[in-house]
């Protein structure tokens, strides 16, 4: 799920920088400090806009740059458990498929795709239903329901899918 977030900081402007927009040059500190950082409670941090920043800011001893306080709105992906999402499958695997769903992939463990038993066809990068020779291949598109999902901070996040639901599977 996509979620605006209103969050309030401190940015560092350096002494180059004295003379331009203040607001310009805090989106800038502020995009290299959040954009695609993946953060527990906020999830993946996509993008920074609308930064109001305080005209008077503080200069500590032996630093020569202004630190100003700010107030921004950052725009972020958090999947929801038990939330129903639609992809594009990327990458098949003998264990099962990977998901593109926004900024980052999900994973749909064979045993969650179908009440078939799937078999994996090298050749054609897939994995096959023996019974109902369903076929989810690279590019197809699926709707799956968030089952399961784990941030490990700062570096990574892990969802889970499950498409066995009715309504769930591959889009047609």
């Amino acid at each position: 799920m996509f979620r605006l977030v209103t969050i309030e900081d401190v940015v560092r402007i350096p002494p180059e920088f004295f003379g331009e927009d203040l607001d310009l040059v805090a989106l800038k500190q502020l995009k290299k400090k959040y954009v695609g950082r993946i953060d527990p409670v906020l999830g993946v941090i996509i993008s920074v806009w609308r930064v109001v920043t305080e005209p008077e800011g503080k200069i500590l001893p032996g630093d020569g740059a202004t630190y100003h306080k700010v107030v921004a709105d950052l725009l972020t992906f958090y999947p929801v458990v038990q939330e129903v999402i639609e992809g594009e499958v990327v990458d098949v695997k003998r264990t099962g498929i990977f998901v593109n769903v926004g900024p980052v992939d999900a994973f749909a463990h064979v045993s969650q795709l179908a009440d078939d038993k799937l078999v994996y066809d090298e050749a054609r990068d897939s994995l096959i239903g023996e019974a109902t020779k369903i076929v989810f291949a690279k590019g197809d598109v699926v709707r799956g329901r968030v089952i399961n999902v784990s941030i490990a901070h700062p570096v990574h996040i892990r969802i889970g899918l499950t498409l066995r639901q009715p309504g769930l599977g591959k889009v047609r």
